[in-house]
């Protein structure tokens, strides 16, 4: 197994792109879709850990994991290791029409490790946009019902439903009308006050049944309200302790379903294998993709027995559930429970800690939040003025790829620092030693 214990990381050995990445970025302009969003000119060619090695033998301390779905880090060998088991024996026999016991183990496994007492079933997809679809049909399916309620700043998916569901961006949606009908938007509390711990009264959902219920949505008409725990590429703003129990008391008393988008919230990132689990919430469904098998495309829906009634046919997926992916879930699992989990909560920790000390030497720097390794960190235009700076933002992200650490934007100017779940204390401390650097020159 490919590893760089003793090599140093970030190591840069040539302008970048480098010779060799810039010839493979001629030819992707040539034949590669326009529509995807290329941040800046990686092109990589192997990973361990938390470790990335282009095609030109630079070496990047990855703060992304792959859009935070490499839970275990890259390679991990006991994830690689059930992959190739598993290719060896049966790579596809399609789970809609047949059966096989990785997939019947998998969904054992989410359905024990799902948030609340409820008996749990679970529907496999290919990735977070299916999941997110899927939960959209069950919702109408299973209630009756055709509206539905999500909030802006929400990313979702990019596909029909799952792009109508989301609120974060226009160009997500401009020239794509008409979308799916019947889905309200509404604000997520970002820095709410109206949140009461005692009685869980909460102003910004009371707000959802004083004006939307009442103006343009009967709440008998809605199936679902679809809500992230921690918003992600919206700015992973983290909602007010109130929040999320509101959400589900307001869901109960006009029998709507509460679907949670853990995609990326998901899978141990949090500090627990569910975000909701920090607020005691108990969704309808619930859905995953991302860390949920090192990188393996996978997604999935977790829902209550009794909801997840569709009959056969309603809906399938012909790779959803794919053997070999089901077995590198598992073996996510058991690496997420045996110690990933607890090291995102003490890495998360260690991170928002060093990053308050980077604060306070460059003004420049807002709002710290997040919990676990989902993290954030707004960039303002002076230390005098809070107003979002995108652009230098995107500038300190660029910069700090020439050095060797990879990070994305999320939100209006927030850094997101999302690295996978095997980091250690001594790659936090040069990751923020490498922004620090940048933040001095930038």
């Amino acid at each position: 197994m490919w590893h760089f214990d003793s090599q140093p990381v970030p190591d840069i050995k040539t302008p970048l792109p480098g010779p060799k990445a810039s010839a493979l970025l001629a030819r992707d302009d040539q034949f590669v879709s326009p529509s995807y969003t290329r941040i800046y000119p990686l092109v990589c060619a192997r990973g361990s850990g938390a470790v990335i090695e282009d095609v030109d033998g630079n070496r990047f301390l990855d703060f992304t994991a792959g859009i935070a779905v490499n839970s275990t880090g890259h390679c991990h060998p006991k994830v690689v290791a059930a992959i190739q088991d598993q290719a060896a024996k049966l790579i596809h026999m399609s789970g809609t029409d047949f059966y096989y016991q990785p997939q019947i183990d998998l969904a054992q496994r989410l359905a024990e490790l799902a948030p609340g007492k409820s008996p749990k079933r679970v529907f496999f997809t290919n990735s977070g946009a299916e999941a997110l679809e899927a939960g959209l049909k069950l919702a109408r399916w299973h209630s009756h019902r055709s509206r539905a309620v999500a909030f802006f700043g929400a990313f979702h998916g990019r596909t029909y439903g799952a792009m109508s569901l989301s609120g974060s961006k226009l160009v997500h949606r401009r020239g794509f009308s008409p979308l799916v009908p019947d889905i309200h938007h509404v604000p997520f509390p970002r820095g709410c006050q109206g949140c009461v711990k005692s009685g869980d009264v909460c102003a910004c959902v009371k707000q959802i049944e004083e004006t939307v219920f009442k103006r343009i949505a009967p709440p008998e008409e809605v199936a679902a309200i679809f809500v992230e725990p921690i918003q992600g590429e919206g700015g992973y703003h983290v909602p007010p302790a109130g929040f999320l129990p509101a959400l589900r008391q307001l869901c109960d008393r006009h029998k709507i379903l509460l679907v949670a988008d853990e995609v990326q919230t998901g899978m141990g990132r949090t500090g627990k294998m569910f975000a909701v689990e920090h607020w005691n919430v108990e969704p309808d469904i619930l859905c995953l993709a991302k860390g949920i098998a090192s990188g393996m495309p996978l997604g999935a829906i977790v829902a209550r027995g009794d909801v997840m009634d569709w009959p056969p046919g309603s809906h399938a997926s012909t790779f959803g559930g794919n053997p070999v992916s089901c077995r590198a879930a598992l073996a996510t699992i058991d690496l997420l429970e045996s110690e990933y989990i607890a090291n995102a909560a003490e890495r998360g920790e260690q991170l928002r800690a060093e990053l308050r000390k980077l604060r306070a030497e460059f003004p420049i720097l807002g709002d710290i939040r997040g919990l676990g390794l989902m993290t954030a960190i707004d960039v303002m235009k002076s230390p005098t003025d809070p107003t979002p700076n995108p652009e230098l933002r995107d500038a300190i992200v660029q910069s700090s790829f020439q050095r060797g650490l990879l990070l994305l934007g999320c939100g209006e100017s927030a850094i997101r620092f999302c690295p996978p779940l095997c980091i250690t204390a001594a790659q936090v401390e040069t990751a923020v030693a490498v922004l620090r650097g940048v933040l001095r020159d930038v």
